[in-house]
């Protein structure tokens, strides 16, 4: 069969289940807002339904979520940077990282949420913003999207690009469509060899992949950090400090018993907790109450005081700076079977660290940093609290570890450089 018509085929029966689950999408929204209240909002945004007039051409960069706007960050600040004329769209899918992009840009980046792969709705919003150049951040590798920019004539890169055997093995049933899909892209911009690779075996051709390097490697530390950990510490004083962050609902409960074991040997222990999600926020703060520890949140009382034994994080944006305040960090989504979260945070501040098993979605930097000295992968959550125990006594070993794992930040970075030059030819 001619592969026109193979693609058409493929395309047709993929769009076809999308429309008939229109009425999912909707629970879908329903029941996130039930949790969730943002996900009540800007429904037309999700079906590229706009009541503005069209816009000029843009650079549209799209990051799902917080990981990957947090990921995306030094690419659109060099962009923003290196380029002011440039009128440039960030699109997200959830709630969480639609508030990341305007904390971190305002105003300076437009921002709206990417609609639902479904082809008219892709279509609008093609039509609707323009786009001259798409960058799609990571693995967000949606079959309409990418042949609908191929058929507008959208060059499209993939940055940053990731791919893990598990995903790999995710796509089984629609490998021969992504892999269609996935050769329409310009470049595919890999975090490392072994991504690249993956990304040959769901599809890509050879000369489609390039390694660049990993973004995150290019995180920016705070200025204000310095003064942000003195204001911190002028409220609890001396008193050792751990943090339990990015947590996910079943994690919850191994970090109280962990916080328990810790304060048995360090009464005035202090525990700073930053689930990753904000419908936990209250959960875990009316657990740590339900477990007897006098709590404190970031939005209700800013600070921590003398006598609080946990305190909340409950806010975004602010993670990377409440990890240069503790001794030693718990990095979750590694206990439970998530794929971790970004191991960097705590080693461009310096703070030890440690982890869980379950690291898929991070597993080259997890190598990298475990070889280097600069984290502890505890096997189950048992091992990770007497990991954290062994840390929290000894400010030598916390010092060391800290110190590869900065090292290993500085060593790494460079791929923003990397990637501009990649897709440099085709930005306006």
């Amino acid at each position: 069969m001619p592969e026109p018509l193979v693609e058409r085929l493929l395309r047709g029966l993929y769009s076809a289940v999308l429309y008939v689950l229109v009425p999912v999408t909707v629970y879908h929204l329903i029941w996130r807002g039930f949790r969730q209240a943002e996900y009540f909002q800007r429904w037309s945004e999700r079906y590229a339904s706009y009541r503005d007039a069209p816009h000029a051409a843009t650079v549209w960069v799209h990051a799902v979520s917080v990981g990957e706007v947090n990921a995306a960050a030094p690419l659109i600040d060099a962009l923003l940077h290196q380029r002011p004329d440039l009128r440039l769209l960030v699109t997200t899918i959830t709630p969480t990282g639609s508030a990341r992009v305007t904390t971190l840009w305002g105003g300076r980046v437009e921002h709206v949420y990417l609609p639902y792969d479904l082809s008219g709705a892709v279509r609008r919003f093609l039509d609707h913003y323009r786009p001259r150049l798409g960058l799609i951040v990571e693995t967000e590798l949606w079959p309409n999207l990418l042949f609908c920019c191929r058929d507008h004539g959208i060059p499209v890169y993939v940055v940053n690009a990731r791919l893990s055997a598990r995903s790999l093995r995710g796509y089984r049933i629609l490998r021969p469509l992504v892999g269609r899909a996935l050769r329409t892209v310009r470049m595919v911009a890999a975090q490392s060899a072994d991504d690249g690779r993956r990304f040959e075996r769901l599809g890509a051709s050879a000369g489609q992949i390039v390694v660049t390097g990993n973004l995150k490697y290019d995180i920016a530390v705070d200025p204000a950090l310095d003064a942000f950990v003195r204001d911190f510490r002028g409220r609890i004083g001396d008193r050792p400090v751990w943090i339990a962050a990015s947590t996910h609902e079943e994690e919850e409960a191994p970090v109280l018993e962990i916080h328990r074991r810790l304060r048995a040997r360090w009464p005035d222990l202090l525990l700073l907790w930053a689930p990753r999600h904000p419908e936990r926020f209250r959960a875990v703060a009316q657990q740590a109450v339900a477990a007897g520890w006098r709590t404190a949140t970031r939005k209700f009382t800013h600070w921590p005081d003398a006598d609080d034994a946990v305190f909340v994080v409950d806010t975004l944006g602010e993670l990377m700076n409440f990890y240069g305040c503790a001794d030693a960090a718990f990095v979750g989504g590694s206990l439970q079977d998530v794929g971790g979260h970004n191991l960097l945070e705590p080693a461009a501040v310096g703070t030890a660290m440690v982890t869980g098993p379950h690291l898929h979605n991070f597993s080259e930097i997890a190598r990298r940093l475990e070889r280097a000295g600069g984290v502890r992968i505890g096997a189950d959550a048992a091992a990770v609290g007497a990991a954290l125990e062994t840390l929290l006594g000894d400010s030598r070993q916390r010092a060391a570890m800290a110190a590869a794992a900065a090292a290993l930040v500085e060593e790494g970075r460079g791929a923003v450089e990397r990637t501009l030059t990649v897709v440099y030819a085709d930005l306006p």
